[in-house]
């Protein structure tokens, strides 16, 4: 078992590579317009994150396979090393072909979250996963906070600035890893060998969906990010459109919700811990999540600052809940020589929704923004009863 010590290490890891990441979102748009006309910017913009997605879902459950069979450390400096690749290739541009080499080279070794997830499953006895996965999720939610602005201003000084900060901070993040992190993962909880079906995703997701408890969990992963992901890649548009909010107090929002995440993950949710359940808890972020949603469609009906202040504190706080105690039952579900592919597969799923989920939400939304925001409501009730009636009660449903 590994110290406290290490995990902390880890968090840190997570803050900075969220800073890093986040400094380069607001530029996206001004690098990828020196090489597209104004009017195929956002095309250009829809092609590299699908390229990313589409290489991290066919790799992350691979890099999952191999930090079981050759340890975490080294998949995560592998996975750190492209990222620095990547973006110093965005730095670098001249031509719109090296942007999409440096997503799909970021993409294809894209398991750093995966194979930090597997880690803190070796280090931490389950009943403590969800709570340090929280911390996770609050260490990303600090990175977005500041990261935007820091971005615009280097962006400021010039535009291909941030994307070599952004490198940096992951070489750094790397640095640290090689030097400050011993492999989590001892030689004889280690799979055994690794044959050409282990690069194979759709191997994995057969595996992994022929478990039955496991399939249940994957597919309640499945609704709940679907959902989720409607929020995420719409709202922005959605205040725009039907509040007629300008940047800054969309902005403004924007950090309200980081704050908001912080707060549950940090605090509220290792505070509630001591007292219920994963699964309850679990349930009750759902709960608020779907809540949330389905105000956000009220106030297509009924614009008000109050009905959508409500619905982002619901959606928010929901998310806040049931995420870490998601990802602290999935865990549980399978022993330390499976823990980087099942969050291999896990990853993977989450990237299929970033691909599918902006397309379709765009569809809908177009005919009827309250239609879209009360299928993702009803998306999440399906996931509540996912989880209330199919999911194994026993030991994971134990209070601790």
């Amino acid at each position: 078992m590994q110290s406290k010590k290490q995990l902390w290490i880890i968090i840190g890891i997570v803050a900075l590579n969220s800073i890093g990441m986040s400094i380069v979102l607001p530029l996206l748009p001004f690098i990828v317009g020196k090489y597209l006309p104004s009017g195929q910017v956002v095309i250009g913009m829809s092609a590299l994150i699908s390229v990313f997605a589409a290489c991290t879902f066919f790799a992350a459950p691979a890099l999952g396979a191999l930090s079981d069979r050759y340890g975490r450390r080294k998949i995560l400096l592998l996975s750190l090393a492209g990222s620095v690749i990547g973006y110093v290739l965005f730095g670098i541009g001249g031509a719109l072909w090296i942007l999409f080499l440096g997503r799909i080279i970021d993409g294809l070794t894209a398991g750093n979250i995966s194979t930090l997830f597997a880690y803190v499953s070796d280090c931490t006895p389950p009943k403590d996963r969800a709570k340090w996965f929280g911390y996770i999720g609050s260490a990303m939610g600090i990175g977005k906070l500041g990261g935007p602005a820091l971005g615009g201003l280097l962006g400021g000084i010039d535009i291909s600035l941030p994307f070599y900060v952004t490198a940096a901070l992951i070489f750094i993040s790397g640095v640290a890893v090689y030097f400050l992190l011993p492999e989590s993962l001892a030689p004889e909880n280690r799979t055994k060998q690794i044959t050409l079906r282990s690069f194979n995703a759709f191997s994995h997701f057969k595996d992994m969906f022929g478990l039955k408890a496991i399939k249940l969990l994957l597919i309640l992963g499945i609704l709940f990010y679907a959902g989720l992901g409607i929020f995420h890649f719409n709202f922005i548009i959605f205040l725009k459109d039907i509040f007629k909010w300008g940047p800054a107090f969309i902005g403004v929002m924007l950090t309200l919700v980081g704050i908001c995440d912080i707060t549950v993950r940090a605090f509220i949710l290792p505070w509630l811990l001591k007292s219920f359940n994963q699964r309850h808890i679990g349930i009750a972020g759902l709960i608020g999540l779907g809540t949330g949603l389905g105000l956000v469609a009220v106030s297509t009906l009924m614009p008000s600052v109050t009905i959508i202040g409500l619905a982002i504190v619901f959606i928010i706080c929901g998310e806040g809940l049931f995420e870490p105690t998601y990802n602290g039952i999935l865990s549980q579900s399978v022993d330390e020589t499976q823990q980087g592919k099942l969050q291999g597969v896990n990853q993977s799923l989450q990237s299929a929704n970033n691909v599918l989920i902006p397309m379709g939400a765009a569809a809908i939304y177009l005919s009827s923004p309250g239609t879209l925001y009360l299928i993702a409501a009803c998306i999440i009730l399906a996931a509540i009863i996912t989880f209330s009636n199919y999911l194994p009660k026993g030991e994971l449903a134990q209070p601790h």
